[in-house]
């Protein structure tokens, strides 16, 4: 279809640890894991402002950044994700249709940047769309050199 986008861009954090596994057969890593961003709103009845979480389902299929999730990420991290949104369906063992939505960084589409500040490791910023094994730069703080 002509003249159609499906992108998502979220920033948000974890709620637990990521779920890498091995699909069998095709030895590729696929990592899962839940994000919540949230929206602050002012609560009408007592006039006080409160986080709202909305809580995103992701899936990633290519295997380079999900090994860069399953050394880097855990419960808490703050990530940039840039994905589609894709619909499944599946008959649960009750003879149910479910339906799930999530965001899904394909083998050559999206892009995952962690956001935490981390003096241990250099910044981890990669597409799928690079898949060489070239090392990530060090990193350095040059913040106090932006002009703005």
């Amino acid at each position: 279809m002509a003249g159609s986008l499906n992108k998502v861009t979220l920033i948000g954090n974890l709620g637990k640890d990521p779920d890498v596994r091995v699909i069998p057969g095709s030895e590729a890593k696929v990592a899962s894991f839940t994000i919540a961003t949230s929206e602050t709103r002012k609560n009408k009845e007592t006039g006080e402002r409160e986080d709202r979480p909305e809580w995103h389902k992701v899936v990633i299929f290519n295997e380079r950044l999900a090994d860069l999730v399953e050394r880097y990420v855990r419960k808490g991290s703050k990530l940039y994700i840039d994905g589609q949104l894709q619909t499944r369906s599946w008959i649960d063992k009750s003879g149910n249709e479910r339906y799930v939505t999530e965001v899904v960084i394909s083998k050559y589409k999206g892009d995952l940047i962690l956001l935490d500040p981390r003096k241990d490791v250099a910044p981890l910023s990669t597409s799928s769309r690079n898949e060489s094994d070239t090392p990530l730069p060090d990193a350095k703080d040059d913040f106090d050199e932006v002009p703005f």
